[in-house]
Order: structure tokens, then sequence, then C-alpha cells
């Protein structure tokens, strides 16, 4: 009853919660925005200025900043998380999951990726980064291409050039900054290396340099099916600017797509093929050294946590690997499962994915796409420490690689399925730094099938026919 007498909301908190987006989490957003309150009574006009920009929200608007923390975020009721997404949450996007899904606009002085001493929560300073517009894959009707000067023979070199055991790559530490034109986003948008350890000084060398996807972004080596030709190099996906619209969006990377097509090539003779976004973005297969437990989790939401709990409930965002059992089950595998913990993030926003490391210990990700955008050899194991995030797929670079393999046969589009699966262990490591020399001798690891990138590799598959190289029986 005192508690009852005493706790009351501020006219102040009352008037910004008429603002509040949403219906869930009152007590939530009730105690961020007195959080916030607090803080911007100490400065001159900056409750105003909020105001203003949650009443007009069409309008110019001032930035309304706090001071940054050490570690940048901010707690509210036991739960931490970054100044701009928790008001852009309150007051724009109900649904918003992560930092990844928001990019600052130009007019804002301090954005939360820039770094400075105070951080902007103005939420009409932030807009949500959008999928980008794949362009069709364009297949040939009728091959030109002759098998005898195939690059398939380049594929299979790099293949069989495979490494006895993977290599071993650590982030940050081991990743350097791709050579192409594009690059990572400043504000907290699309970047490969993300909040929390993003170094502004350059990074060391690939580890992999001498066995690394040849003319990958972060590589320069002789052709191969992943070239592109030498007037657009593909270039890591940075969200374009502020002043250009979807269509021109569309039209540029319409344009640069049609560019990869042979220039006698007629019209009529390709049969274009759409990228169609899946109900379901990714299946979660978990296993335990060489044996699948469980069923596949077939994630509907952007946002999914892999972690080693043991919540019964049908939780769409979660998959929790403490429920499941297997009698085959080990005392490492056992000791293992108890050091997953809060486990892996794994966000899907404006067409790349994203794994966050929230467990204690480091997870480990084998990811070729990922590889491919840093010059790795492709099947190089990168460890993401606790608290870091990477990106691990993206959907242009993907678009890309497909649109040039069609002009390489029907092999070297069937070689990019390997592209559209990711291998995760957790704890235990695995590769030429570890005596564990494949996944499947790790305790506990998860592999995550991408299926709007497989199902569009399906159906430009189908229109390919069957491979040009004859198979026997024998053979």
């Amino acid at each position: 009853q005192i508690i009852t007498l005493f706790s009351f909301t501020s006219p102040a908190v009352k008037r910004l919660l008429g603002w509040k987006q949403g219906d869930e989490e009152e007590k939530w957003a009730e105690k961020a925005v007195d959080a916030l309150v607090k803080k911007l009574k100490k400065k001159k006009g900056a409750m105003e200025d909020l105001e203003k920009a949650l009443s007009c929200p069409g309008q110019p608007s001032k930035c309304v900043t706090i001071p940054r923390s050490l570690d940048g975020r901010l707690q509210v009721s036991h739960r931490k998380g970054l100044p701009h997404v928790i008001y852009c949450r309150v007051w724009r996007w109900p649904d918003l999951q992560s930092h990844h899904e928001l990019k600052p606009l130009e007019v804002c002085e301090y954005p939360f990726g820039s770094k400075q001493k105070e951080v902007c929560i103005n939420p009409y300073h932030y807009k949500r980064v959008e999928s980008p517009v794949l362009p069709p894959v364009l297949v040939p009707r009728h091959s030109e291409f002759n098998p005898q000067h195939s690059l398939l023979v380049q594929f299979r070199n790099l293949t069989h050039n495979e490494p006895h055991m993977p290599l071993n790559a650590t982030f940050p530490e081991s990743f350097q900054q791709p050579h192409s034109g594009g690059g990572s986003s400043s504000g907290g948008g699309g970047g490969g290396g993300s909040f929390p350890i993003s170094p502004n000084s350059p990074y060391p060398p690939s580890p992999a340099s001498s066995g690394t996807y040849p003319n990958s972004p972060a590589s320069s080596g002789p052709s191969s099916p992943f070239q592109l030709p030498a007037d657009t190099p593909p270039p890591a996906y940075m969200p374009p600017d502020e002043q250009l619209g979807q269509e021109s969006q569309s039209m540029e990377t319409t344009s640069s797509s049609s560019s990869l097509v042979p220039q006698n090539m007629a019209r009529g003779d390709v049969q274009p093929v759409e990228y169609e976004e899946p109900s379901h973005w990714c299946s979660i297969v978990y296993y335990e050294l060489n044996n699948r437990v469980g069923e596949a989790y077939h994630a509907s939401s952007t946002s999914v946590l892999v972690d080693g709990f043991t919540d019964p409930s049908n939780n769409k965002n979660r998959f929790c690997l403490g429920l499941l059992s297997n009698v085959n089950r080990n005392s490492t595998i056992e000791n293992t499962r108890r050091h997953i913990g809060k486990g892996v993030h794994l966000y899907y926003v404006g067409g790349e994915v994203y794994a966050e490391c929230l467990s204690d210990t480091s997870i480990f990700v084998q990811s070729r796409n990922c590889n491919y955008h840093h010059g790795f050899h492709p099947t190089t194991v990168c460890k993401i420490p606790s608290g870091c995030s990477l990106k691990i797929f993206n959907n242009q670079e993907f678009a890309q690689l497909l649109a040039q393999s069609v002009n390489h046969g029907f092999e070297a589009v069937y070689e990019l399925t390997k592209m559209c699966t990711i291998r995760m262990s957790f704890v235990k490591g695995w590769g030429a730094e570890y005596h564990r020399q494949d996944v499947t001798s790790t305790p506990c690891w998860i592999e995550v099938h991408l299926h709007g990138p497989l199902q569009w590799l399906d159906k430009v598959l189908t229109q390919m026919g069957s491979p040009l190289n004859p198979i026997s029986s024998v053979s």
C-alpha cells in the first residue's frame, strides 16, 4: 500500500507516453520514459525539443541527446539496450529488435554510430533499414557457354585445395576492410563489424590470404566463376544515401544486373527468375557431435534466439536447446550444454543476416558468404567473442554471384548451395588451431539453412536443366 501511495507518474512522463506506439510492456515503457525525463530536465529546452519532434513528425526537429554510457547501453528495469533503439521502440516501431534495423538521417548530428559523447534519441532522426530490391537472375534459354573453356576447373581446384582442417579467424582481430568501393555504414546500420566492437584502426591482414575466394571484395587474384566484369567489382552492401528513393535504388540495381548479361543475348533468349521472400527465412537444426537432435526449428520472426535454456512454450522467437534430450549424450556434451547460456541472437535485417554472441563463451561460425566478403578461404571458421556481432550473410552479394554464375554453367550455380548453409558451434571451436578438425567433432552445434537464397537457387537450377558434363553409372 505504501508503494502504491508513492508510485505516481509525473505529468511530463504522462505527456510523452501519449505518443507511445503499441500497447505491450506498459510498465517498461513508463520506466524508460521516466529515466529519460530525468536526464532531459538537466538540459534547457531538451524536453520541449522532444515534445515538438513527437507532436510534429513530418517537421524538421533538433537532436535530443543524452550522455553516452561506457558500453553505449542504457539499463531500464533490469534490461540493457541501446538508447536510440529503446526510444525508437517506444515512440515509432514496437517490433524493433536490433540496432541493425536503424539508420540515422543525414540531419542528425549525434547518431549512435558516430561514437560521440552524446547520443541522439530523437526517434524521428532515424529510419528503418529497408530490404534492398534484388534484380531477377537472367537465365540463358540456350547456353552459348563453351564447357571446354569452363571456369568450373578453378571451382574444383578451389575445392580440392581445401586444407585438411579449416583455417581460423577471430573477430575483429583477423578481419580487414574489403578493398571494394563499398563499406560499412557508420550509423548502426549494415556494417560488417557492428556494435560493440567496430575498431577505428585498420584491421590486420587476413589469416587466409593464400587461399581466399578469388575476386572477392577483400581479395584480388585470378579469375573465377565468382568474378564480375572488371568495370563492376562486387561492392559490399551499404544502405543507399538518404536522397535516393526506392525507385532510383531499384533502377540502379537492375541496370547493374543487366550489365552481367552478354551484350549479344537478346531479351527473348533469357528467362528472368525473381527472388521471393519465404514465410520462414531460415530453419535451424541442432547437432551433438554427428547426431542430429530434435526437430528442425523454422524461423518466422526476423529475430531469433538460440539458447541453452528450457522454455517449453511455443515461442516463435526462441529455439531452446536445453529442452532437447539425447540418450547418447556424454559428459563433454553435458558440460558444454551448460555453458551455452544465452547462446546466439540471429537477425535478418535489410537482406542481411547477423549473428550476435550473447553467451559468456565464444561461438564459432563457418559462413562461405562471410568468408567471400572478407577474402578468407571458403571453409574458414570465424570466432565471435561474447558481446560481439558479425554479418554472416548478404543477399545482395549472393545475388551478384548468382547472376554471374548462370553464365558459367549448372555446376557453378549448384556450387552456391554451399553458401546457403551456415554452421555454428557453441563453446568449442574447430579447425587448424583446435584439436577438433571438423564441426561434427564439436559437442554442440547448429546448422542454419537460408530458405530465400535456397529457393531462388532451386528456381534458377530448374530453368537451367541439367549439368553439361556427362556422368555414367560406373564413373
